[in-house]
């Protein structure tokens, strides 16, 4: 029998503990507001060395920028549209395509900023 109490532990990319469940890292992400843990992560290389490091993919990190927000929380109907645009499906609860009603009051403001905005 092997005493692996003495034994330094060490982690390595198969020891982490969301390698091979991304729903485990995706709700630690989410909770902790970290970004999403790549290829080069679970590969062992620490973050800092990656090229971009601390921005977070796209569409994922539009996803979890709009996860972070609310239509509560905007002031504004750009910022709504933003938000919108950025995955947050429920700003436009009625889907009548205008949403955060309680900044954005008609469809001809929302296109017009998603057209200034490219969404």
């Amino acid at each position: 029998m092997t005493d692996h109490r003495s034994t330094p532990t060490q982690t390595h990319g198969s020891d982490l503990p969301w390698r091979g469940r991304p729903a485990l890292a995706l709700a630690v992400c989410l909770l902790l507001g970290a970004p999403w843990p790549t290829t080069a992560w679970a590969a062992g290389d620490p973050p800092g060395a990656q090229s971009g490091a601390g921005q977070i993919p796209s569409p994922l990190g539009e996803l979890l920028l709009a996860q972070r927000r609310t239509c509560k929380s905007v002031s504004s109907c750009e910022e709504a549209v933003r938000l919108w645009c950025g995955g947050y499906s429920r700003a436009d609860g009625d889907n009548d395509g205008i949403p955060c009603e309680n900044v954005c009051h008609s469809k001809r403001e929302v296109d017009a900023i998603r057209a200034q905005i490219g969404c």
